[in-house]
Order: C-alpha cells, then sequence, then structure tokens
C-alpha cells in the first residue's frame, strides 16, 4: 500500500509516498481502509523537524504522517466491540512516534480512538472532525465555564477556532471572536456574539466590548499574552500550540491542552453533526500523491475549512 512518510526532516520536498506493507489489527484495533485524511499544522510540525527538536518525539529512520482519517473497518482485531467490518468509521491518530499515519491507503487505530463516521456526509467532510473538532471540544472542557460567561476565541475562523466558537455558543456562552475583518460575517453565523478584528490591539479592543475583561480565552492561533490581556484577572486561557502558552499573570489559569483520542467525546461531536449543530469545512481535497502541495497550501494560510488527501 502506499503512505505518506518522511525519512529526514525538511521542506515539503521530504514527503514521500511510499510503498509499504499493509499494516495488521493487533488486540483492541481496527485496520481501516482509508478513504480521507486531513492535512493539519501538526503534520507540518513533524514534517519539518519542529517536533524532534522540541523533544517531542524521538528521531527514526521513518515517520509516518497524519492524524485524522475517515474510511471503512476492513478488520477488527481481537477483543474489539462495537466496530465491526464494513462499517464507515472516524478516528484519530493522537501519537507522534509512528511508521506509519493516517495519510495512507490503510490505517491502524485502537479501538477506543475510532466511532461512527456522521451519517450522510462524505468521507471527506467527516474526516475534518477528529483532531479539530476534539481540540476544541477537550480545551473547553478544561476552561469550564458555566453558561453566561464570556470567552474570547482568538483563529475563530478556522479549523479549532471555529469549532470552539460553536460549541461554547451551543453552551450558552457568550463568544467574542477574533478573525479577518473580512471573517466577521462567518464566525458571527458560528455563533459568535462579540467581533474583534485580528489587527486591533486584543487587549483593549476587548476590555472596550467586554468591560473587565473576558472570563477565558482559547487561542487557536497562538497570539499569547496579547490575548491573555483581555482576560479578567483570576480568569483562564486554554492554548492549543505546544509551548504557546503565556505566563499565568494576574492570577489567571494558563494551561497547554495536549489532544488525546477519545472515541466517547467524539461520538458525541459526530451526533451534534447529525444534528446541524457543528459544522464541517472542506478546503479542499486532492489525491495522496499531491500532498507536498497540500502541506504548501497549508502554510501559506488563508484557509477556511481543512485540506484533505483523497486515497
Amino acid at each position: 500500500m502506499r503512505a505518506v512518510v518522511v525519512r529526514a526532516f525538511g521542506g515539503p520536498e521530504v514527503l514521500e509516498v511510499a510503498d509499504v506493507p499493509v499494516p495488521v489489527a493487533g488486540p483492541h484495533q481496527v485496520l481501516i481502509r482509508v478513504e480521507a485524511a486531513t492535512v493539519n499544522p501538526v503534520d507540518l510540525a513533524t514534517r519539518s523537524g519542529v517536533l524532534a527538536q522540541a523533544g517531542l518525539m524521538p528521531a527514526r529512520d521513518m515517520i509516518g504522517i497524519g492524524w485524522d482519517v475517515a474510511g471503512t473497518i476492513e478488520a477488527a482485531g481481537p477483543g474489539v466491540t462495537g466496530l465491526v467490518p464494513g462499517q464507515r468509521v472516524i478516528g484519530l491518530s493522537d501519537r507522534l512516534d509512528v511508521p506509519l499515519g493516517t495519510q495512507a491507503d490503510h490505517a491502524v487505530l485502537d479501538a477506543d480512538a475510532v466511532t461512527g463516521a456522521p451519517a450522510g456526509l462524505s468521507s471527506a467532510e467527516a474526516a475534518t472532525l477528529p483532531l479539530n473538532g476534539l481540540t476544541a471540544a477537550q480545551a473547553l472542557d478544561r476552561l469550564d465555564l458555566v453558561p453566561g460567561r464570556t470567552l474570547l476565541v482568538t483563529g475563530a475562523a478556522g479549523a479549532v477556532g471555529g469549532f470552539a466558537v460553536q460549541l461554547a455558543a451551543a453552551r450558552g456562552l457568550h463568544v467574542v471572536a477574533v478573525a479577518a475583518t473580512e471573517d466577521e460575517p462567518l464566525v458571527r453565523d458560528l455563533g459568535a456574539e462579540l467581533f474583534v478584528p485580528r489587527t486591533a490591539r486584543l487587549g483593549e479592543a476587548v476590555r472596550a466590548l467586554v468591560p473587565g475583561g473576558v472570563r477565558a480565552a482559547l487561542d487557536a492561533v497562538v497570539i499569547g499574552a496579547a490575548a491573555l490581556d483581555a482576560v479578567q484577572s483570576g480568569g483562564a486561557f486554554a492554548a492549543v500550540v505546544s509551548g504557546a502558552a503565556p505566563p499565568p499573570l494576574r492570577g489567571t489559569r494558563v494551561f497547554n491542552h495536549w489532544i488525546r483520542a477519545d472515541a466517547t467525546r467524539l461520538s458525541d461531536l459526530v451526533a451534534l453533526v447529525e444534528k446541524d449543530a457543528l459544522t464541517l469545512r472542506v478546503a479542499g481535497a486532492m489525491p495522496l500523491d499531491e500532498v507536498a502541495t497540500a502541506h504548501r497550501s497549508l502554510a501559506e494560510g488563508g484557509l477556511r475549512g481543512r485540506l484533505v488527501l483523497v486515497p
């Protein structure tokens, strides 16, 4: 089968679509025939060597690329229950140190990282949910805001930010969205009540709308200290990118959120998608062998939704 791998760190040119053996599902694992795999910033950081330099993964002869997957189960290993061959599923590979990722013809995942795919949607759409949806949902869980509180979401038009806006609004939170001026209609449609352009001096602009500052912030685009300045003293701040959490000034609770696979939580998000309460956005789809082009496009920025590789 084909799989996207890197054997040396560098630019998109180091990406290789290699011919490798089809993996075998072990105990409590499933083999998925991949129909779509999303390209995310973590893939770029893996390929470039940023994560290895940060000590988050060791170098190895071959590193697999890809976290999100949508496809059909081809085989289930011993001990798997509730997942059967022929079933359409989505899942998340949350480990960095792996020889094969989800950007491949087949992928093996632990059963507790996989759930049924949203009904009535394409695999390309479904593949955009696991990593970004779980990141937003789990970060909101840790912020632990009661209904009526105010939340700042940076990068509100992006993949993680867009999910965060919708999920926060569904929890009864008042969302202040930060995005490009031209994205204001989009983020308001997702559920944001207030809007601040990303070019504004953030702390001052937010406090002009919310006297005293917001109760919490979910920083999806590494604004850092400038976003923390918009949070009231004693509030909370979630950074969803490694090393992006600013110092906990003014008694704030600041943390980096580290994503983890969770089939139960992912199933909850699937239910919201099926109720049209959560929007899946595909920025574009392309064949597996165009992965380098996908990396370049993501690095250039400006995408609304995720690029998807379709083996």
